[in-house]
């Protein structure tokens, strides 16, 4: 007969009891009502979404790896996973419980308190100024349009040359106002977008995969 007590959940590629998950949507939850336009979002991404997003980590190396919003690490363990063994996974997030929530449950990323808005500033005080990847969760479709073309100049500035920046969104944002301008910004700051959107999670899941920043 199997218990609450020892039944468990896979949670970012690991395997951790039922209470901890239940823990995180807590949390995620609980950041969600305080500041939803930060958060922006109803639920924490599923794997199939973690597993895509992690593609364009690089596996060989010494990379650098920034999240833009990690929330409570939905993403987090499957970019860790891929990870060589020498890479620096780093964390900005706005929500204070969050950070906490990450710090306990992701030690191994280096999780900043602070806002996408001063990324460079943030990468600064870890003696940063390129990154291989930035991975961002925040709600772009909430923002203003000149908060995102704030946030796409830093990424662009920070991005290495060789790097990619991946923006994730749920599908009917795409037809929103806010969410139209984002592809319109990103049509002008990158040379190439792909889009794939990730059916096995509520709602579905747009994702854009960027590379080569045009110069302005």
């Amino acid at each position: 007969m199997t218990t609450f007590r020892n039944r468990r959940t896979s949670l970012s590629g690991r395997w951790l009891p039922v209470a901890a998950k239940l823990g995180e949507y807590r949390t995620f939850f609980g950041a969600a009502v305080r500041n939803p336009t930060a958060v922006g979002a109803a639920t924490p991404t599923s794997e199939a979404v973690a597993a895509t997003v992690a593609q364009v980590v690089p596996t060989t190396g010494s990379p650098v790896v920034v999240e833009l919003g990690p929330g409570t690490g939905s993403l987090s363990g499957a970019i860790h996973n891929r990870l060589p063994p020498h890479a620096r996974h780093i964390g900005i997030e706005i929500g204070a419980d969050l950070v906490r929530h990450l710090q306990q449950h992701q030690p191994w990323m280096e999780t900043l308190h602070g806002d996408a808005g001063n990324l460079r500033a943030l990468l600064a005080t870890l003696h940063l100024d390129k990154v291989d990847a930035v991975v961002s969760s925040i709600p772009w479709s909430l923002l203003t349009e000149e908060t995102r073309q704030d946030v796409l100049r830093q990424v662009t500035d920070v991005l290495a040359p060789h790097g990619a920046f991946t923006a994730l969104t749920y599908l009917p944002a795409r037809h929103s106002e806010g969410g139209r301008h984002f592809q319109r910004q990103l049509a002008t700051t990158f040379d190439e977008v792909i889009t794939h959107t990730t059916w096995r999670n509520f709602p579905p899941i747009l994702h854009y995969i960027c590379r080569r920043p045009l110069e302005e």
